[in-house]
């Protein structure tokens, strides 16, 4: 299990020692796979052609994730509303019994007593003001009959409807799961692809993607080492949430997961920002709506920067051109370049 870049007692590092524990994580990562150049030409050839079969595939398994996700935020949320049509059905059910009952109350004291029963307590008033009186009391309870029979009526109808709602709500929830349970298949066949296909070249591919790396932090001039020269956020929330993303480097990238040990590109940033009581949704098509939209050049630390065509990968900007992120399988969050070809742009929970 990762350890967050955290002292003991809950202090945090101060930014020149969490510039030199990232350089150290770099320098290790390129100690262990074989340099490019000392790769032979063909071993170097098929990793090249591997990786990008590998990049193919996890574009592929990032839109699956997505897909997934929203299906399930979908499903949670229809779940939530056919709890209600149930409770509301049930409300309306209970009322039911009680309005049938008066009536059948009422019928069965007719019935007993017959029309005469009626005219009998009439006749029997001793004065006009009795009569009067008792009139008034019989007229109220036809009224009340009248209305216990028109409530019923419409106690039906409300039962029907919160009946019919609770149905189409399973349906709807049953609809999600099968997305969830199909792109759940599509994700761990792509997967295991990509084990596949990465099995014996694992060097060899490390050394190329931290080749790359390095060539987009150069492309910047703006590498970890100059943390401490980047534009501070204009905003308290922008910082801290710039420090919490912080704590998760080396976390390991994981499917559909959203912390706080593992994550997906948007379960980082919703973990993130749900530590400062902001509530994103499990979806980075859905995040970029979540905010501002801000331009590339007005970019500060902890704004949301997205990512593809369709929408499917988001991190957090951390300054410098540089930004936080839950990349993909196989990897851990880390701080990577701006300098995307497939940026889509930004916002500003």
């Amino acid at each position: 299990m990762y350890r967050p870049l955290v002292c003991q007692g809950g202090n945090e590092l101060t930014t020149r020692r969490k510039t030199f524990v990232l350089v150290l994580m770099i320098a290790a990562l390129l100690a262990n796979a074989a340099p490019v150049s000392a790769v032979p030409a063909s071993k170097l050839a098929q990793a090249r052609t591997v990786k990008s079969q590998i990049d193919a595939l996890d574009h592929k398994v990032e839109l699956a994730a997505e897909r997934y996700n929203e299906a399930s935020a979908r499903h949670s949320k229809l779940l939530a509303q056919k709890r209600t049509a149930s409770a509301k059905f049930t409300k309306v059910k209970n009322r039911m019994g009680v309005v049938q009952e008066h009536l059948n109350t009422r019928a069965n004291s007719m019935y007993r007593e017959g029309p005469i029963g009626f005219a009998g307590v009439l006749l029997g008033a001793e004065s006009f003001e009795e009569f009067a009186t008792t009139w008034d009391v019989l007229q109220g309870l036809n009224a009340d009959d009248a209305d216990a029979v028109a409530e019923l009526k419409v106690l039906r109808a409300q039962a029907k409807k919160a009946r019919a709602e609770v149905t189409a709500k399973e349906r709807a929830a049953a609809t999600q799961v099968r997305v969830m349970r199909a792109n759940k298949v599509s994700i761990e066949q792509q997967l295991a692809s990509r084990k596949a296909k990465l099995r014996g070249l694992e060097s060899q591919i490390a050394a190329l993607e931290a080749a790359e790396e390095a060539a987009r932090s150069r492309y910047t001039g703006r590498g970890f080492a100059r943390e401490g020269n980047w534009r501070p956020a204009s905003s308290a929330i922008g910082g801290s949430i710039v420090e919490i993303a912080k704590t998760r480097l080396g976390a390991p990238y994981r499917w559909a997961a959203s912390g706080p040990y593992s994550f997906d590109c948007s379960g980082f940033t919703m973990w993130v920002y749900r530590q400062k009581g902001v509530s994103l949704p499990h979806s980075s098509r859905a995040q970029i709506n979540s905010g501002q939209r801000v331009s590339r050049g007005n970019l500060e630390p902890g704004d949301l920067v997205f990512f593809g065509s369709p929408i499917h990968h988001v991190g957090i900007y951390v300054g410098g051109g540089m930004y936080i992120h839950a990349p993909h399988t196989g990897d851990v969050v880390k701080i990577s370049s701006l300098n995307r070809s497939d940026y889509a742009g930004a916002c500003r929970p």
